[in-house]
Formats: structure tokens, sequence, C-alpha cells
């Protein structure tokens, strides 16, 4: 059986005898094994990573642009493979990703950018005869932890950038899906990296806390669920580490009566059931201001749930595939046996689908509950699946108010025609990230995505300028020459332009 190797030193890197199974999800088959990294393997990687950091710090950012040139072109060439490895381990859809590649290539073209984005500020005659200016430096051995959701996406959002900024990089990818991403981390060695400033390796809580607790990595990136975000900030920073760690979400659409129910309804189908809903970003409640709203979007929307082309995801023109794992869509039929016990009107049920010719695989269909109320743990919890719950409310500022109440604060968008709601609500709503009849606010490459609240723990947003600052400290340099024949006596008061 074909066993997915670390990638340390440029050299594919056999495991020490722990692995796990990685499974097709759309036929429940194991079909390859994962090494599990060791404390000892993540040291190479780390030692590998250390020893290449002076010549690649050292290495001018252009350069440095020019192997990110090269590696997005390797991407596009090859994004057909990149897809189909994806979608046989996540079981996401060929065209959902193609699209993540997509959406990661972004944020390889804005590292391309190294040259301008590192350039840093001057100021001559700061003082008499005397210049200041600031200097990006880079933070040395930096790390990334990435979720199973988007195995080229958010690897994409750290390490290129990381990378340009003259640090090296050790990437601890999902062992669930992590042939795609090792696949794309070889297609950068091939544009030209030097050996030793990416390394791979897969790995569980063993390797996780190895990255912790190594103080040779200066920094570490995460993208996951809450429980795990807060413990990697709080051992990291505890010790002082750089950390950035965005948890997870629950994210609302308000329907205002005045929407536009069909460019509402299209735009809800595919943020809460694409990908089968296992998106940080995915919309899993709508808010209905008004019964009126929320009938018609019932009586829309449940025809195009029902009619959702479901499949195995390597299988073109689908809209949805399984999830990613057995555990995954019992966690998801759970939850939607809670919302059916507490209350909730189950509208459309997706536990009993079946696939033809993949009775085995992992598959849950589009499922609607209407009436769903606060309390109840299909309203507050991160389902990751594909459910959408309908909140009927009395207004925009009880829609909002619902919305800012709610521990996660990563996403979250508004469908109206009215510019005075979709102001009030982008200025007074407490989520980092937001739409205005835009489903999935995901921030472009050249702003920065993270939420609010138990979203996000850290001070810098992933990519974007926050991601530039998150990878480089800033040194503040200030500099005299003296003409040669002036003397000055001492000065004891603190120095100032005055």
């Amino acid at each position: 059986m074909t066993i997915v190797n670390h990638l340390i030193h440029g050299e594919l890197t056999p495991g020490t005898g722990r692995s796990a199974d990685v499974f097709n999800p759309s036929t429940g088959a194991i079909t390859k094994k994962v090494a599990l990294a060791d404390r000892a393997t993540m040291q190479l990687a780390i030692d590998s990573a250390k020893s290449a950091f002076p010549t690649w710090r050292n290495t001018p950012p252009a350069k440095r642009a020019q192997v990110m040139f090269r590696f997005k072109q390797l991407l596009e060439q090859h994004e057909a493979t990149i897809a189909k490895l994806i979608s046989e381990e996540h079981g996401k859809t060929l065209e959902d990703a193609a699209g993540e590649l997509k959406r990661g290539i972004e944020n390889v073209e804005f590292a391309c950018a190294a040259p301008e984005i590192l350039k840093g500020e001057y100021s001559r005659n700061a003082g008499p005869s005397i210049d200041a200016w600031s200097d990006m430096q880079p933070i040395g051995v930096v790390a990334g932890i990435t979720p199973f959701n988007f195995p080229a996406m958010v690897p994409l959002w750290m390490y290129p950038l990381a990378i340009v900024c003259g640090n090296c990089f050790i990437l601890k990818p999902s062992e669930r899906d992590p042939s795609s991403t090792l696949y794309i981390a070889q297609l950068l060695q091939e544009a030209g990296l030097p050996k030793g400033v990416l390394n791979v390796v897969h790995g569980d809580k063993v390797a996780v806390d190895a990255l912790i607790e190594a103080p040779e990595v200066k920094a570490l990136s995460f993208v996951g669920s809450t429980p795990i975000a807060e413990y990697i900030y709080s051992e990291g920073t505890k010790r002082g580490k750089r950390v950035q760690a965005l948890g997870g979400a629950k994210n609302h659409a308000v329907l205002m009566p005045d929407a536009d129910l069909d460019n509402a309804v299209s735009a809800l189908m595919g943020a809460a059931y694409g990908s089968c809903g296992e998106r940080c970003m995915a919309i899993s409640v709508a808010v209905c201001v008004g019964d009126q709203i929320a009938d018609a979007l019932v009586e829309k929307i449940v025809p195009q749930i029902k009619a959702l082309k479901i499949g195995a995801g390597t299988n073109c023109g689908l809209d949805m595939g399984p999830l990613v794992t057995a555990a995954a869509r019992d966690k998801v039929k759970g939850y939607i046996d809670a919302g059916v016990a507490q209350g909730a009107s189950l509208v459309v049920d997706g536990r009993d689908l079946v696939v033809a010719g993949h009775e085995n695989g992992y598959f849950v269909g589009g499922t609607l509950f209407d009436k769903v109320t606060p309390e109840m743990t299909i309203y507050t919890d991160e389902i990751f699946g594909p459910v959408l719950c309908i909140v009927r409310v009395g207004s925009l500022e009880e829609a909002m108010q619902l919305i800012n109440d709610h521990e996660y604060g990563n996403g979250t968008c508004i469908f109206t025609r009215d510019g005075e709601a979709a102001r009030l609500f982008c200025d007074e709503i407490e989520v980092g990230m937001v739409g205005v009849n835009v489903p999935l606010p995901v921030p472009v490459a050249y702003h920065s995505f993270g939420g609010w609240k138990r979203s996000l723990f850290g001070d810098l947003h992933a990519y974007g300028p926050d991601g530039v600052r998150f990878y480089t400290r800033k040194k503040a340099i200030t500099q005299r020459w003296p003409k040669r024949a002036s003397h000055e006596a001492a000065q004891f008061a603190f120095p100032s332009n005055g």
C-alpha cells in the first residue's frame, strides 16, 4: 500500500513505524497510509529549517519572488492532478477542489510582490544629520498546522508569504488528506526552493506538541477547531512564541424583507451546502427578519435542496460529495437527531441518503431546519456539515443582537436592497468578515482573513498585510554621521527635535 512520507530537507523521508489510514470518503475504502512523526522526526525537520535559514534570510527578496513566480506556473499546470488528489481524500467535488486551489494561488501571487511588501520606510534628516528607517526582518523557523477541509488553500495562506519574508517553514498538514499538500510542496521544490526552506511533516498531537515545545520554532500559524486553537495559542504564547490560531465559526446570513430572494437562495445553496458544509466560512444559519421572508425562503429553497446532485467527488458535474470521515458523518447525523429532539422543524432530512454504487461512502444529504431557537445545539454548535438552520426574528436589530451574542465571530452577511440597513450592519456587527449580498466574504489575498471573538486567538489575521506583519519583525534604525570637524558636549536631557 502507498505510504505518504514526510518531506524533510528536500527529500521524501519515511516514518519510524507509526502511521494512519487515509480513506476515500466516497467509498469508505482505505487507499493509503500516512506516516505519523515522532519527536525525533520533527526535530530533523526543525534542524533542516534552522540550517537553511542563514542563507535564505540573506537571499534577495527579488530572488525569493522568482521562486514563487515559477511555483505559480507549476500550480496552474498541475491543477487537474491537484484537484483529483484533493477530491479522492477529502471528498469535495473536482470543481470545488479546483476553486480552492485557485484561491490558494492568489496568495502565491501576493507573495510574488516580496520586493514591494518588504521594502520598509525611510526618513532622511529625522534630526540634525540623522536618518531613520525601518527594516522588516524574518523571524527564523516558523510553522503551520493546517486542517483537512482545505488541504491546498490553507497551507498556501501560510508558507509562500512566510518564505518570501525570509523565514524557513515547517508544515504539519492534516493526516486525513495529506497527498495534495505534499504534492504541492514538491512542486515548490521543483520551482527552485533550496532544501530545508520548506519541510512537510505529517503527524498527530505528538507532532503538534513537538512544534509548540521546540525553542527553535519562533512562530505558529494554525487553522482548525476552537478548542485546539485555544490550546495552541495558550501553550505557544506561554513559551514566548508568536501565535495566530484561527478557530471555529457559526456564520449567519440575515435576510431582510426587501432581499432579492432568488439571488439570496442561490447564494445560500452554495454557501450552506458547498463542500458538504465543511468550511469555516459556510453559512449554517439563515436569520429571516419576519415570517413572510422566512416562508418565502422555505418555499424556494426546499426544491433546490432536494435537487442537489450528490455523489463521488471525483465525478464531474456534482454539487456535493461526501463528508471526510465516517466519524464526521455520524457526528452530523447526531446533530440532526438532536435538532429533532429539541423541537426544531425538520423540513428536509438528509440522514438516509444512499448513493448508488457508493453505499459505504460517508454521505449526508442536504438538510434544512426551520423554527430553530438559540438554545438548540444545532444553533449553538459548529456542525461542519450540510445543515442549514432558519431562525425567525422580528427586526434587524434583533438579528444583529443574535449574531453579536454568539461566541463565534468569523463571517456573516446580509441580503438587502437597503443601503442604510447594510451600513448599520457593517458598522455594528461584531464579526471579523462581513458580506453585503455576498454569502462567503472571504477576503482577497491582498487583504487579510480572520474572525473575532472565539474564532481567532492572536492579534494578527492570516495572509495579506497582516501575514507580512506576522512573519516579520520590524527593526527601527536611527543613524547619525556628524561632521568631522564638529564636537558636541554631552547631552543629559532626553533627545528630541525641539
